[in-house]
């Protein structure tokens, strides 16, 4: 490799990334202000200012921009690298309530709320869009969650199912909130409503799954 060839390659990456993070926000606002289905690849192409074949470089198809524009928000909800061991209740509780607290804010983002109104008036149209946001958002941010449930069996602080304990506290955390939201009959919820739900969740949770395990000390 030529040292005109090292130079060159960060600028090109910073390149490509500019030009898909166009594409991406050109896609996103198309969908919203025309439909899935209505939109067509030229469109997206000439909002982003970027030729079809470019457009194709980056992406094969509307789907895949419209999973690419959901998984964007579906990475924030991953556990972190460097998350702490579940080795007693108190650090589980911190971490249920950590990831519920993220989850409620990320979820209630007008943007993201936008995205599932999105997938629902298209379901007929355009059956896709909900795939994509079943598979890049619904089903992504289950997996940290279940995780953790996983962990949390495996140290012996919880006696359920992961899976089972997973759905049952997205449950308890969002009850009717989605579907408020998405009707546009409430708001979105304050910092401090965020906190009171995910606590609330955590606790409920410990109680149905945790209570007859002794502790650790």
């Amino acid at each position: 490799m030529s040292a005109k060839e090292v130079v060159k390659r960060p600028t090109e990456d910073a390149g490509e990334a500019s030009v898909r993070r166009r594409i991406l926000e050109a896609a996103f606002s198309a969908f919203m202000e025309r439909g899935f289905a209505e939109t067509s690849t030229l469109e997206i192409a000439t909002r982003a200012r970027v030729s079809k074949r470019e457009l194709y470089a980056q992406f094969g198809s509307k789907q895949e921009m419209l999973a690419a524009c959901i998984g964007e928000r579906a990475r924030r909800l991953r556990m972190p690298a460097d998350w702490p061991e579940l080795g007693d209740r108190e650090t589980l509780a911190r971490a249920l309530t950590s990831f519920g607290g993220t989850m409620l804010r990320e979820i209630s983002d007008p943007t993201v709320v936008a995205v599932f109104r999105l997938a629902i008036a298209e379901a007929i149209r355009a059956p896709e869009a909900a795939t994509a946001l079943n598979e890049a958002g619904i089903a992504a941010s289950r997996m940290p969650l279940r995780e953790i449930m996983t962990r949390a069996r495996a140290a012996g602080l919880l006696s359920g199912e992961p899976a089972e304990m997973a759905e049952h506290f997205f449950g308890l955390l969002w009850g009717s909130q989605m579907m408020n939201l998405l009707l546009r009959v409430a708001d979105r919820p304050s910092p401090r409503e965020i906190t009171r739900r995910a606590e609330a969740a955590t606790t409920a949770l410990l109680r149905a799954y945790g209570s007859a395990l002794p502790e650790r000390g």
